[in-house]
């Protein structure tokens, strides 16, 4: 008999191009509506990819409500604190801290945790010293008296990859374990499952679990369009003419408790995180095995943690960003784990785009979204599925799941692949 307590969610935020809450994203999603569009940040006249999920009309102020605070973090600081603040809020754990006295409240404070996946390297950090290196014109001596005078000394706090995990607990007061996991594209998978096992383990009563990145810069688009990564205008995930994948900016957020501390304060339950797994394919920093058995690893190893079959699964929400051989290898350890009647399978990054450390956490929330309604929203831009994996259940159109789980998969440079498997519960 499993002892374990139940990890439960009982809130949820995220923000990207298709919308600054997860209804709003939900809604877009439904309706087959994309927010890939021409990238704004700066001129692509002569790029090679000009598309991307960029969030349009940025206001950090706005959003944060902190204009202080603008001072310290990044673009990609402001989406992950943002969507930390919406799922503490959608939770309500702190208006039910307030209602204890000091001594229970300082408990509460120490017993919640942070865990937050951010993207480990941005080129756009190096940005500021351009204005220097022109100034310096190779002069390394002119370089280090320059240095004060044209670079932010606040430069080095906004480039700390923790910066959220870090205003995260200072914002709200919450001082209990604390991570932040940099591994790509499964950052923000491994941050719900480090805090998943964190309260497993009785470390904590409830973790707060953050994905955030934004990878839309000139460097980033133009270095992964030269090694073949980039398609030309949109994500069509599983699709014979798939040509590759579209960077997207955001962050998600899923604050998690365990059943008996949810219970005790008579929280809103939006679900269940079951069980999760990781594997590396161990092959190179972009090479993956064609029969995608790391990834099959993984997803057989979520199984086993949450204790199901994979018949009890009822959809899957594939990492499906597009390149050619990651959906080809992908579908192969769907059909290996599934065999010939996996669930109905389905994508979301054709929508807005790859999140990269956002990206499992986002999907998550949505994943959570489709079950709650009993729809699997279908991926819009698949028009004719790769004849190669004729037998992966994609489409377009809209299905039911077969139960109220969710399979989600995540996978990164470095050959990193993450599943995890979440249970909602429905309003049917």
């Amino acid at each position: 008999m499993d002892a374990r307590p139940k990890i439960l969610v009982t809130g949820a935020g995220a923000l990207c191009a298709s919308g600054k809450h997860p209804d709003e994203i939900w809604e877009a999603l439904c309706a087959g509506r994309s927010a890939l569009s021409p990238i704004r940040q700066w001129d692509t006249t002569d790029w090679p990819r000009r598309i991307a999920g960029e969030i349009a009309d940025l206001d950090p102020v706005a959003l944060l409500k902190d204009r202080k605070i603008q001072k310290f973090i990044r673009r990609s600081d402001v989406f992950g604190l943002y969507a930390a603040d919406q799922a503490i809020q959608d939770s309500g754990i702190i208006s039910y801290r307030e209602s204890l006295d000091e001594a229970a409240a300082n408990e509460f404070n120490d017993r919640t945790g942070v865990y937050v996946g951010s993207g480990g390297g941005s080129y756009q950090s190096q940005y500021d010293y351009f204005p220097l290196l022109t100034v310096a014109a190779g002069s390394l001596e002119t370089f280090g008296v320059e240095l004060g005078a044209n670079v932010n000394p606040m430069w080095l706090l906004r480039t700390l990859p923790n910066n959220v995990l870090g205003h995260v607990g200072i914002r709200h007061g919450l001082k209990g374990p604390n991570a932040c996991i940099t591994n790509h594209s499964i950052s923000g998978t491994l941050a719900i499952v480090e805090a998943m096992e964190s309260l497993r383990e009785g470390k904590a009563d409830r973790a707060v679990a953050v994905g955030h990145d934004s990878s839309i810069e000139p460097q980033t688009i133009l270095y992964c369009h030269q090694i073949g990564l980039l398609a030309e205008n949109s994500i069509r995930s599983f699709d014979v003419h798939r040509d590759g994948s579209v960077f997207g900016e955001g962050a998600a957020s899923l604050v998690l408790e365990t059943e008996a501390a949810a219970q005790n304060r008579g929280a809103n339950v939006l679900g269940e995180v079951l069980g999760s797994g990781s594997t590396a394919d161990a092959q190179g920093l972009f090479a993956l095995r064609d029969d995608g058995v790391a990834l099959s690893d993984a997803i057989q190893l979520a199984l086993e943690d949450a204790g199901l079959s994979p018949a009890q699964v009822g959809m899957i929400v594939g990492h499906a960003n597009g390149t050619r051989q990651s959906d080809a290898s992908e579908a192969a350890a769907i059909l290996r784990v599934f065999g010939p009647t996996p669930p109905p399978v389905t994508g979301f990054k054709w929508a807005f785009g790859h999140l990269l450390a956002a990206a499992g956490v986002i999907e998550a929330v949505q994943a959570l979204c489709a079950l709650r309604v009993g729809i699997v929203p279908g991926i819009a831009t698949l028009k004719e599925l790769d004849p190669g994996f004729s037998a992966l259940p994609a489409s377009s159109a809209t299905r039911a799941p077969r139960s109220n789980v969710a399979l989600v998969l995540s996978r990164g440079f470095g050959g990193t692949n993450g599943a995890l498997l979440v249970r909602a519960l429905t309003d049917r």
